[in-house]
C-alpha cells in the first residue's frame, strides 16, 4: 500500500517518474485508466480546485468519486489518541478510516494546519492519523505541513514553460495578507522545486523562517538533484535573474505567540512585500509568475501581475487535474 502525503513519499526519482507521466499524458490522455476506482474525499476545509480536479480525475479516468465533508453531512472527526470525546466530534479517526476503506479503493484527505504552531504542523496529525488507520492508500489534497500535489503542479508548470527545472533559478518569496496563513504550500513549493534540481532562492521578513525539517529536507534533495538553496530577508537580492516568481503569504514563526491584532499588524508592516510590476522588474526578462490561488488581489498580489503575460497561475491551476491523474495511477498501481 503506497500513502502520498508528503514529498517525502516520492522522493526526487518518484517526482521525475510523476512529472513525466502527466506530461506524456496532457499530451495524449490515458482513457478510462482509473476504471471501477472509487476515491472517497474526506474535506475538513474548502476548496475550490482541489475538489473539481480530483473529481475530473477520477470521472475522466472511468473511476467515482465520494465527497464528504467533514461537519457538514458527516460527523465531526476526533484524531487525538485517548480523547476523551465529550465535545462536538462524535467519531474517532480510529473508526472512521477503517470504515470508509471498506467502501473505497484510495482516499483523498484536506486538512489544514490547527493552528497551534509550527511544531504541530510538523507533525501534521490529522493526515498521519489517517495513515495510520486507514486500510487503503491516503493522497494529501493539502495538510498542516505540505500540499504535494500543489507542489508538483508548479513543476510541471515550469517545466512547460522553460523546458526544464534543472539549475532553473526560482524564487520563492513571501507576500502579505490579511491574516497568518499555514506554511503547506510554501513547504511544498520549497520541497519540489529542490527535488526538481532547481536553484532556490527563498525571500521573507525576518521571523518568518520555514521549519527546520522542512529546509533539511529541501537541501538533502537539493544536494541529490545538483540544485541549490538559499535564503535571505531582500526580496530584490532573491529575484534578481531568476526565471520563476512564486509569491505565497505565510504566517510568523512563533505565530502561536502572538494575539490576532498582534499578528494583523505585523502582517500589514510588510505590505511592501506585495509583488507589482516593479518587483517583477528585478527578475529576468522572460520571468514568469506563479502562486497556488486563491489570492487576495491587491492585498498579496498587485493585479497588473496577475494580468500580465507573464502570469501563469491559470496555467498551474489547470496542472493539478494532470499531476494528479498521473499520481492516482501511481499509487493505484503501487498498491496492488
Amino acid at each position: 500500500m503506497k500513502h502520498v502525503t508528503h514529498i517525502k513519499d516520492l522522493g526526487p526519482a518518484g517526482v521525475e517518474a510523476i512529472l513525466a507521466q502527466a506530461a506524456a499524458w496532457k499530451q495524449t490522455p490515458p482513457g478510462r485508466h482509473l476504471e471501477g476506482s472509487i476515491l472517497g474525499m474526506v474535506f475538513f476545509n474548502p476548496s475550490l480546485r482541489t475538489r473539481t480536479s480530483f473529481e475530473a480525475v477520477m470521472l475522466r479516468g472511468g473511476g467515482n468519486a465520494i465527497i464528504l465533508d467533514v461537519g457538514s453531512g458527516v460527523w465531526k472527526l476526533e484524531h487525538r489518541e485517548g480523547a476523551v470525546m465529550n465535545l462536538d466530534r462524535a467519531e474517532h479517526l480510529k473508526e472512521a478510516a477503517p470504515v470508509l476503506s471498506r467502501f473505497v479503493d484510495m482516499l483523498g484527505v484536506r486538512t489544514f494546519s490547527q493552528g497551534g504552531g509550527d511544531e504541530e504542523d510538523e507533525v501534521d496529525p490529522i493526515i498521519n492519523a489517517f495513515r495510520k488507520w486507514a486500510t487503503v492508500p491516503v493522497v494529501s489534497m493539502e495538510s498542516a505541513r505540505e500540499h504535494p500535489c500543489q507542489g508538483l503542479a508548479d513543476m510541471l508548470t515550469l517545466r512547460e514553460t522553460f523546458g526544464t527545472t534543472k539549475k532553473l533559478p526560482v524564487t520563492l518569496t513571501w507576500a502579505p495578507h490579511i491574516k497568518p496563513l499555514p506554511k503547506a504550500v510554501p513547504n511544498s513549493f520549497l520541497l519540489s522545486a529542490a527535488a526538481a534540481g532547481c536553484e532556490v532562492r527563498v525571500a521573507h521578513p525576518p521571523g518568518f523562517e520555514l521549519h527546520p525539517a522542512v529546509r533539511a529536507e529541501a537541501e538533502a534533495y537539493a544536494k541529490a538533484t545538483g540544485g541549490s538553496i538559499t535564503y535571505t530577508h531582500d526580496q530584490d537580492e532573491a529575484l534578481a535573474g531568476s526565471r520563476a516568481v512564486y509569491a505565497k503569504s505565510w504566517g510568523p514563526t512563533a505565530a502561536a505567540a502572538f494575539s490576532p491584532n498582534d499578528v494583523t499588524a505585523l502582517l500589514a508592516s510588510y505590505s511592501g512585500w506585495m509583488p507589482t510590476l516593479r518587483t517583477m522588474a528585478s527578475a529576468a526578462k522572460d520571468a514568469a509568475f506563479l502562486h497556488c490561488l486563491p489570492v487576495r488581489r491587491n492585498v498579496e498580489v498587485a493585479d497588473e501581475v496577475l494580468d500580465h503575460s507573464s502570469s501563469r497561475v491559470v496555467d498551474e491551476a489547470g496542472n493539478r487535474f494532470h499531476v494528479q491523474r498521473a499520481l492516482l495511477h501511481w499509487m493505484r498501481s503501487q498498491s496492488r
